[in-house]
């Protein structure tokens, strides 16, 4: 039996403790958000956030967050209310096929806990680790910096 928190609610389900967190998620919760990308690690399309932390859930076991505390990309979401970043996201057109799109949400908002009022650079950096091949990075770090500014953390 795994207990964890996801998306502010305890969970306690009987699992193998070596399934990958992002298959748990998908098809044990139906949080189909969280998207398989290279399955390595690397591209950060499967991006969630672990006790206030950006982890790829590709190569997770399941066992690793018995405990804790998993939020994925529809539990930002409050209320029918859209967090600020996936908001900025939509407004700054910031996706093109949407893939990387919940890994990358969730990367900066991870960033944006730990440094609310990040510079460009610093997004830049924060960043550079999940990608996008529809290019659309421009859009990307206008919607981190804006989302930034509607948390109150940016000028």
């Amino acid at each position: 039996m795994i207990q964890f928190e996801l998306n502010g609610k305890k969970v306690e389900k009987l699992l193998d403790p070596d399934l990958i967190l992002i298959w748990v998620l998908r098809d044990q919760f139906g949080l189909t958000g969280t998207k398989f990308g290279c399955g390595e690690g690397v591209c950060g399309a499967c991006t969630v956030i672990i006790d206030d932390e950006p982890v790829r859930s590709c190569q997770l076991p399941v066992s690793e967050v018995a405990g804790k505390k998993v939020l994925t990309v529809e539990g930002l979401e409050q209320n029918e209310i859209l967090h600020p970043l996936q908001k900025a996201f939509i407004d700054h057109d910031a996706l093109q096929c949407g893939f990387c799109t919940p890994g990358m949400i969730m990367n900066a908002y991870g960033l944006l806990i730990k440094n609310p009022a990040p510079s460009a650079k610093e997004i830049q950096q924060g960043m550079e680790n999940n990608l996008c091949r529809c290019g659309a990075h421009g859009r990307i770090m206008t919607a981190v910096e804006s989302a930034s500014k509607d948390m109150k953390g940016g000028k």
